[in-house]
């Protein structure tokens, strides 16, 4: 690979980086420790090993069963079950072993924060070693382009509605909850792999026009998980302001005891 290809492949941190200030702004008022989010974020960069193990592994147990990646059957099972499902949860668990008992995770904004750091985290090394696949430097531009405004926001956006929905469990004893938010991410991930990996069965049978529309749905699907998050933020952010009023209230009504002052008694 020539120098400017390399260059290009290791600038494919850039995305992931921004998207995480992006999400570091949204929750400005009651920020994360900056340590915590930088150790979620790195362990989101490892669990792209134990992903890639996973996803061999099931690609191993179902050779043979399964039909070629090549077919519509083949391509719905490499979507969902080799990619969406062990990706989705390797990054939640990233989440779930980090953070989830500590004190700091004391907000419903927190699962969306950590949740989505955890996902950036992954998405910055996956873009690197996709650019670093990609055999010409005008290609390269193309997938750095492509997967800058699609693929890395949207590890984000499908792990931070895991965070989300499992923080409103935690919190409120309502939603969906861990369970519910992850087969929801993993729904909107497959669904997006899914109308990619579709493209070389369709090219097989001729369909050139229908897989040129179908190359609209995960653009549709990335605005469709923004309006969600965004959402799921919203809601996030209201309810964590209010209590964080309701104790401001609180701690004004009851002040802490006057602190003694003693005098030295004279002799």
């Amino acid at each position: 690979m020539q120098d400017s290809s390399w260059q290009v492949a290791l600038s494919g941190v850039v995305p992931a980086l921004a998207a995480m200030w992006v999400v570091d702004r949204l929750d400005a008022k009651r920020p994360e420790p900056p340590k915590l989010r930088r150790l979620v974020a790195f362990a989101g960069m490892l669990s792209v090993i134990p992903a890639i193990i996973l996803e061999l592994a099931v690609m191993a147990f179902a050779r043979g069963h399964v039909a070629p990646e090549v077919t519509y059957q083949g391509a719905s099972f490499h979507a969902f079950l080799v990619a969406a499902i062990p990706e989705e949860l390797c990054k939640i668990l990233v989440v779930y072993w980090i953070v989830w008992r500590r004190p700091e995770f004391d907000e419903r904004m927190d699962g969306i924060v950590y949740a989505a750091r955890a996902g950036l985290g992954f998405a910055l090394v996956e873009n690197v070693l996709y650019l670093a696949g990609t055999t010409t430097l005008d290609d390269q531009l193309r997938v750095w382009v492509l997967r800058a405004v699609l693929a890395v926001p949207g590890h984000a956006m499908w792990t931070g509605m895991i965070g989300a929905m499992a923080a409103r469990k935690r919190f409120d004893k309502r939603g969906l909850g861990l369970l519910g938010g992850f087969f929801l991410g993993v729904a909107f991930h497959g669904a997006y792999d899914l109308s990619l990996f579709v493209q070389q069965p369709m090219a097989l049978e001729g369909k050139d026009g229908l897989s040129g529309l179908l190359l609209v749905v995960p653009v549709a699907l990335t605005i469709l998980s923004f309006i969600v998050l965004r959402d799921m933020a919203k809601t996030a952010l209201r309810l964590d302001d209010a209590d964080a009023a309701t104790a401001a209230a609180r701690a004004a009504a009851d002040p802490p005891p006057p602190v003694p002052v003693y005098f030295p008694s004279s002799s």
